[in-house]
């Protein structure tokens, strides 16, 4: 998978949360979605509801059944579309975000930007679950 996301910065240890997942590939760094009651996996769309950021990989048939995911932190993301510094940010794509809009729900929400991010595809930094 492409566009995972790197840390830069655990705030409070990271405040790792662990899902339940669904037997799939998950690259560390990979943007969670919840998909069940305290089950997470990829994102895939704009709006998916956010769980966290993988912080270990998970191969799909070694047996796992859990993740752990990093829900606090600044991390470098991918953008999805142009952001202003200072600007909440939400999931677009796969490993995508970009500001929220009116479209977006309450749980979209990754948190807020700490850079301009001039486009789509542009690696900038994100402080992950603050301000969301």
């Amino acid at each position: 998978m492409a566009d995972e996301a790197v840390i830069i910065e655990l705030i409070e240890g990271g405040i790792p949360i662990r899902f339940d997942i669904v037997n799939a590939d998950i690259p560390k760094g990979t943007l969670l979605k919840i998909v069940d009651p305290k089950k997470a996996a990829k994102t895939a769309a704009d709006n998916d509801p956010f769980a966290g950021i993988a912080a270990e990989e998970i191969v799909s048939g070694d047996g796992a059944t859990t993740i752990v995911a990093w829900t606090k932190g600044i991390f470098d993301l991918t953008s999805g579309a142009g952001v202003t510094a200072g600007e909440k940010v939400s999931i677009k794509a796969t490993n995508r975000y970009a500001k929220i809009d009116a479209t977006d729900d309450l749980f979209s929400n990754i948190g807020v930007a700490l850079e301009t991010s001039i486009g789509a595809a542009e690696i900038d930094a994100v402080f992950v679950g603050w301000g969301s």
